[in-house]
C-alpha cells in the first residue's frame, strides 16, 4: 500500500474520530416535573434547560416533561436514582423517605420566617443535606420555593380553630413526618399521590389536603375544596435533582454549565414563587374559595412532640435554631 493511500485512510480515520467525539459531546437529558407549565416551579425548570444549552454553547439539551406524564415525585425520584430518567424537580418532603435528612426541612414551623429559612439552606446545614443525597444515588443542584402549605377543605367542613381539624380525613404527601403532624394535630392523615387528590376531594373520599396557594389554585383544587385555613404549618423546599452517575460521566465543562444554570434558576424560581403565591391567593379567592387567617399557635403547640419523636434529626434542628 503506497503512502498517498495510507495518507488519505489516516486522514479518514482522524475525520471519523472528530466526527465521532462531536457526536459524543452532545447531552440530552430528561427532567421530569409533576406540575402543569403553568406552575413557577416548572416555568423555572424550562428556564433552567435555556441556560444549559446557553451555558453548555449548546453541547447540553434538557427535556422538560411537565404535567406528571412520568409520574407523581416519589416514582421519579425512583426513576432518578434507578438512571431511568436523568433529572427531575421534587418536594424535599417526599425525598426524606429516599435521604432521611432531608426530613428536617419537611418540620412544621422549622423556618421562623423567609430570610430564616434561605440563611439554612444557603448555608451550612443546607449544604450538609444535599451531600447526603449522594449516598443515594443523587446530586442536589440546588433548592428552590415551594411556598408555606396550609389546610384545605371541602364545602360544609370549614377549619377556623385547631378543634376543627378532628377527624377529617386528610391528604398529605407520604411521609412519616407529614403523616405524624397530622396525626397530632388530630386529624387521619391520608397518604395520597398528588396527581389523585381532586377526585378524592370530589368524591368524598378525603375532607381536606394542604398545600401552598399555587398548588391550590393550578390544580384547581380549590373548586372541589373552597375552604382554606392559613395556619402556614410546613414551609419545606423543592429541590433540583440529578442521577449521580450520570452527572459525574459529564465533562468538566458540561457539569460546571449545569451547576450554574441551576444556581441561576433556583434564584429565579423563589422570586417568581413569592410573586405567585401572592397573586393565587388573590384569584382562588376571585374563585370562590374562603381564606381564615389564624392564629397558629395552637397548631405549633400540638405538634411540638413530633421534634423528640424524630430524635436523628436533632443536631441538624440545633443549628437550625441557631442560626435564627
Amino acid at each position: 500500500m503506497n503512502k498517498k493511500i495510507l495518507k488519505t485512510l489516516a486522514g479518514a480515520v482522524a475525520a471519523i474520530a472528530l466526527s465521532g467525539s462531536a457526536v459524543s459531546a452532545e447531552t440530552v437529558l430528561r427532567l421530569a416535573e409533576n406540575q402543569p407549565d403553568t406552575n413557577p416551579v416548572t416555568i423555572a425548570m424550562l428556564k433552567f434547560a435555556d441556560l444549559a444549552k446557553e451555558y453548555s454553547n449548546g453541547e447540553i439539551t434538557v427535556d422538560v416533561i411537565y404535567g406528571g406524564q412520568l409520574g407523581q415525585e416519589p416514582e421519579t425520584i425512583e426513576q432518578a436514582q434507578a438512571g431511568v430518567i436523568d433529572m427531575t424537580r421534587v418536594n424535599s418532603v417526599v425525598l426524606a423517605n429516599v435521604s432521611p435528612s432531608m426530613g428536617v426541612f419537611a418540620l412544621p414551623y422549622i423556618f421562623a420566617d423567609w430570610d430564616h429559612k434561605y440563611k439554612v439552606l444557603d448555608g451550612e446545614v443546607g449544604t450538609e443535606v444535599l451531600e447526603d443525597l449522594n449516598d443515594v444515588g443523587l446530586i442536589g443542584l440546588g433548592y428552590m420555593d415551594a411556598g408555606s402549605r396550609s389546610f384545605y377543605t371541602v364545602e360544609g367542613k370549614p377549619v377556623t380553630k385547631l378543634e376543627d381539624l378532628e377527624g377529617l380525613k386528610i391528604r398529605v404527601q407520604p411521609a412519616p413526618i407529614s403523616i405524624r403532624m397530622v396525626e397530632l394535630l388530630g386529624a387521619v392523615p391520608t397518604p395520597m399521590n398528588y396527581g389523585e387528590v381532586y377526585s378524592a376531594l370530589q368524591t368524598g373520599v378525603i375532607d381536606g389536603a394542604e398545600n401552598d396557594y399555587v398548588s391550590y389554585h393550578t390544580s384547581a383544587h380549590y373548586e372541589v375544596a373552597p375552604n382554606y385555613v392559613e395556619d402556614a404549618h410546613l414551609s419545606p423546599p423543592a429541590l433540583l435533582l440529578m442521577n449521580k452517575a450520570k452527572f459525574e460521566s459529564l465533562p468538566a465543562d458540561q457539569q460546571a454549565a449545569l451547576k450554574k444554570a441551576a444556581a441561576e434558576a433556583v434564584l429565579y424560581e423563589r422570586e417568581i414563587m413569592r410573586e405567585a403565591n401572592e397573586k393565587a391567593r388573590k384569584t382562588v379567592e376571585e374563585g370562590g374559595a374562603t381564606v381564615v387567617e389564624i392564629d397558629n399557635g395552637p397548631f405549633q403547640e400540638a405538634v411540638m412532640p413530633i421534634y423528640d419523636e424524630f430524635s436523628e434529626l436533632k443536631p441538624l434542628i440545633d443549628k437550625i435554631n441557631q442560626a435564627k
